[in-house]
């Protein structure tokens, strides 16, 4: 089973798709905790913290994930 799973892994990133999918997600981060102003970005909050992280990543792996799971269920 680890086998399989660390090959797919490898393929995955090996693939323009799974870089194109992690500029994404750190791009999307980015913005959010650092360009957008609102409840996550980082500089208003006077002191280092990372709680708009946490916050944010589950919902923008939501949107991440099923293209990440019909590419490697096709």
């Amino acid at each position: 089973m680890w086998a399989l799973a660390k090959k797919e892994f490898n393929a995955f990133f090996q693939s323009s798709t799974g870089v194109l999918i992690l500029c994404v997600y750190l791009g999307m981060n980015g913005a959010f905790l650092w360009l957008m102003q609102g409840p996550f970005h980082l500089l208003d909050s006077g002191y280092a913290q990372l709680d708009g992280l946490f916050m944010l990543s589950p919902w923008v792996f939501l949107f991440l994930l099923p293209a990440i799971g019909m590419r490697m269920l096709a």
